[in-house]
């Protein structure tokens, strides 16, 4: 594997970490954890502040001394009388990390007398509500989103006729009456950015057009995707070849579309094996439509765990990602990890601009173009089996590998530093760093560790 080397930073600085707790799985908080790591390792220090009840680090992190974690104790929690089922957990929970945000707005200000942060660096929501005002005039804001509310209600509207057969009015209502609300406050919010990190060009252009956020404050960095999870790629190829869809029943996630397939492929006699993994999200559950694919060559499994995903691509021979909006797709970066080649609509942010052969591109909703591409990639597999898959597995490294990642991010934060020091009366920045004295304040449960 092409390994990238890490070059040490000419500043090593200051971030106030805004977003959701780590973990070691997949979906935002494994990204999350790997971009802690790695930017830990590039020599920034980094206190997060993160708007919920403290849970376990994981131990890579914990053991990195430049890492400091603050918890908001918004003592929300599952299977209470507020979170039984999906919607009013999905609800409740919103609020209570926006309650917690705003309980940060204290932690981060006086971390910040302390010892002045040079960046305040906010993943994967756009909402703003951390940020004490005197912050932000003061010190420069990156927002690295990895979806946008407007991107989401533009689908849930164009599904109407899909949520109807799968949702109650009040759950529609309700989900709806949110999207609109969070793409307002989104809209508000993204303009006090410095730098919109987009994890990928696809997504970047919705942003822009959107939000109306300037193009030349982008930048376009993928995802990482922790490349030792996966083993190195097979050679032989299924009988029959095991086309896995992997990720969310829900919105936008064209299931509508790999309902239909299974049907064509049967139809024209193209002889594969669909095979169908995960679960509903808290506000979209698209599962009652796959009460309608063909049971000759379709399997529904279910949800697995997240430690079960690299066992489930190591048995697929092809990964469809047929989405209709997705700002990255992590499930297809984990399937190129695999040495697993992919059929991905043009909206499917990780391989946008890609080529290769490992990828097949299809058309938003275009079911023949699927099976086509379905049958192309058979073909590929059968003729050259060994290329595809290292092929798929040679991207990943080059693309998505955390520490070539984490390296691009370091070196657009210190450039925005740069610029936002030209002109000033600013001080340097200093080199050495002294780790602040943890202060708990009183009206704010607020809970912090190393």
């Amino acid at each position: 594997m092409n390994e990238t080397t890490y070059v040490t930073p000419a500043r090593r600085l200051r971030i106030a970490w805004l977003g959701p707790s780590p973990r070691e799985d997949s979906g935002v908080p494994g990204v999350a954890a790997d971009l802690l790591d790695g930017l830990g390792g590039l020599g920034h220090h980094i206190d997060c502040f993160f708007p919920m009840s403290p849970r376990e680090v994981p131990a890579r992190l914990r053991d990195r001394q430049e890492l400091t974690f603050t918890w908001a104790d918004t003592k929300w929690q599952w299977d209470r009388w507020y979170s039984r089922n999906s919607l009013t957990a999905f609800v409740t929970g919103l609020w209570s990390r926006g309650l917690g945000f705003r309980r940060l707005r204290t932690a981060v200000a006086e971390a910040h007398a302390r010892k002045p942060y040079d960046i305040i660096y906010q993943f994967s929501n756009i909402e703003t509500l951390a940020i004490p005002r005197t912050l932000a005039r003061s010190v420069p804001l990156v927002i690295h989103p990895e979806a946008h509310a407007a991107g989401e209600l533009r689908w849930f509207i164009a599904e109407r006729q899909l949520g109807r057969r799968c949702h109650s009015f009040y759950q529609l209502a309700i989900t709806g009456t949110i999207f609109v609300a969070r793409a307002a406050i989104q809209r508000l919010s993204i303009k006090r950015a410095s730098v919109l990190i987009c994890i990928s060009g696809v997504f970047r252009d919705h942003l822009v057009r959107d939000y109306r956020f300037p193009h030349k404050a982008t930048v376009v960095i993928p995802n990482p995707v922790r490349l030792e999870r996966f083993n190195q790629p097979r050679t032989e190829i299924g009988s029959p070849p095991i086309v896995l869809v992997l990720g969310r029943i829900s919105l936008r996630k064209g299931i509508d579309q790999v309902v239909a397939l299974s049907h064509l492929l049967r139809e024209r006699g193209t002889v594969v094996q669909l095979r169908i993994v995960g679960s509903k999200s808290l506000w979209s559950d698209y599962r009652p439509l796959l009460r309608d694919i063909d049971p000759t060559n379709t399997t529904y499994v279910g949800q697995v765990a997240a430690d079960a995903v690299p066992s489930e691509l190591c048995k697929a021979d092809i990964l469809i990602q047929a989405s209709k909006y997705e700002p990255f797709a992590l499930t297809v970066g984990e399937a190129l990890a695999a040495g697993v080649p992919v059929i991905a609509t043009n909206e499917v942010g990780a391989v946008a601009g890609a080529t290769g052969p490992w990828l097949v591109e299809t058309a938003v909703g275009d079911v023949e173009g699927l099976a086509d591409a379905v049958e192309t990639m058979v073909e590929r597999l059968r003729n050259e089996p060994e290329h595809v898959r290292r092929s798929a597995r040679e991207h990943a490294e080059r693309t998505f590998s955390p520490k070539h990642v984490c390296q691009l991010i370091s070196d657009r934060l210190e450039q925005l530093v740069d610029q936002n020091h030209v002109g000033t009366n600013s001080p340097p920045l200093n080199q050495a760093y002294v780790r602040p004295v943890e202060i708990p304040h009183p009206s704010h449960p607020l809970q912090r560790s190393r």
